[in-house]
């Protein structure tokens, strides 16, 4: 597909901290990490080796008697071919500079974080880690933790794309690449929806709440959510909000500090008249996200509502390690009549790479070459995708039909919300993703989840 630069230019990504966000809840799957590992240029079976990096090194290749480099590299990419891939990337780059040692450590979301938090304690971050940007790297460039690489990527930033880029700097200051960018939408069961006598994807939300409806009297789990995960929900709760406010109304709550609005109470509403409709698959109170993409994986539950990692997600966790295959397909949240949101308006972000305050040169010249055309392209080409990559001149290599549908949607939007639990700081992202999974759960109002939300405001 030919298509504008990933994240239009008149993209205008909005959060807090004054217009800035991201989150920590996207992508990656399981309950296990894998211990540290120096990269082998070995292949794993399900990923053929012309998706490893090109050869194309993003600086000179090292002499062999140049002092010997460590890099620290942390990332949640565990399921292939995300996880060949990096490992690909990795051993070209140090192929190329035999005096880098590149230490992978691959951890699973939940895990990430909080082993990331404690190494954050200790004052130790590693070189390279994921990272989702807004309030969370905010907090961590405050804390010392980041190093300033500004200087560093001057020569080659306007080869990524500068919204996604903009996610993460922070007081004019850039600390991390973007290698992933792209928007939260339905990802659906087509042949459960021919089940249900659906002829097409709702484009309104009561369209929607129809069609859950007619899924339901199928026999069929219409809406897969993780309950014990809290944030696959919140996104739901802020699209509605997104939707029925209006983008300068979410601002306003979110610099006011004040959540106590009519706007607020009406995605409340909203939730609970789909609460009513019982449209969650079984066990969802307790559910993980991994859980969650089984559901939809194994075609247990119609839809999930999830960022563009979702495919790949849904295959490691379906049990015949397929998913849907074409069965799987891709919508835009639905509009709310009568709301003030335009249609277009969207939640989204994705994934990028932060630098630890004790990085080498060498951790900033490897982000470059992981950031080349080639490398990105591979992510975007891979079986299933990997990325959307914001690297400028790769929006051809965007083949898969849901995700061209995905970039199609995020660069016709004038206005993204970044995930609401990474825009704020974590204290507050905690908060929202807390008092929107009790509406969900049943054991909370709109008004309650308002002042709950804007209680942990006033406490920043």
């Amino acid at each position: 597909m030919t298509g504008g630069q990933a994240v239009t230019t008149r993209l205008r990504l909005a959060g807090v901290l004054s217009v800035m966000a991201l989150v920590f809840s996207a992508c990656s799957s399981g309950a296990t990490s894998t211990p540290a590992a120096s990269v082998a240029p070995s292949v794993a079976p399900s990923v053929a080796p012309s998706a490893a990096a090109s050869p194309e090194p993003s600086a000179a290749a090292a002499s062999p008697a140049a002092a010997p480099v460590t890099i620290e590299w942390w990332h949640i990419s565990k399921d292939d071919p995300g996880k060949t891939l990096f490992a690909n990337i990795a051993a070209a780059y140090t192929a190329a500079h035999p005096n880098v040692k590149i230490n992978i450590t691959v951890l699973e979301n939940e895990a990430f974080k909080t082993k990331l938090a404690t190494q954050m304690q200790s004052g130790n971050p590693p070189d390279l880690f994921q990272s989702w940007g807004g309030g969370t790297m905010a907090a961590q460039a405050d804390a010392g933790m980041l190093k300033d690489i500004t200087a560093d990527i001057a020569s080659w930033k306007d080869t990524v794309n500068a919204g996604a880029l903009s996610i993460y700097a922070y007081n004019d200051k850039q600390y991390g690449v973007p290698w992933d960018m792209g928007m939260i939408g339905f990802w659906y069961n087509k042949a459960l929806f021919a089940k249900a006598g659906i002829a097409a994807p709702p484009t309104t939300w009561a369209d929607y709440l129809a069609d859950v409806s007619k899924l339901k009297a199928s026999g069929v789990a219409p809406l897969a959510i993780a309950g014990k995960d809290m944030w696959p929900s919140m996104h739901l709760w802020t699209y509605l909000l997104v939707r029925i406010g209006g983008a300068d109304a979410l601002k306003q709550m979110i610099q006011s500090k004040n959540w106590n609005t009519s706007a607020c109470t009406q995605a409340g509403d909203a939730v609970l008249k789909l609460n009513a409709l019982n449209p969650y698959q079984d066990g969802y109170k307790s559910a993980s996200y991994d859980n969650e993409a089984a559901a939809v994986g194994n075609g247990k539950a119609a839809m999930e509502l999830m960022g563009q990692w979702a495919p790949g997600v849904q295959v490691a966790d379906s049990t015949s390690k397929k998913g849907l295959g074409s069965d799987l397909g891709w919508f835009p949240f639905p509009a709310v009549t009568g709301g003030a949101g335009a249609p277009t308006d969207g939640v989204g972000g994705g994934n990028g790479i932060a630098v630890g305050k004790n990085a080498p040169p060498e951790a900033i010249d490897f982000l470059k070459f992981f950031s080349s055309v080639t490398n990105a392209s591979s992510l975007n080409s891979s079986t299933p995708p990997t990325a959307l990559s914001p690297v400028i001149g790769t929006e051809s290599t965007v083949t898969d039909p849901n995700l061209q549908l995905v970039l199609k949607g995020r660069n016709q939007a004038t206005f993204i919300q970044l995930y609401l639990d990474q825009a704020t700081s974590p204290a507050m992202g905690t908060a929202i993703n807390e008092a929107t999974v009790a509406l969900f759960l049943g054991q909370s109002t709109p008004q309650k989840v308002c002042q709950a939300i804007t209680d942990a405001a006033a406490a920043q």
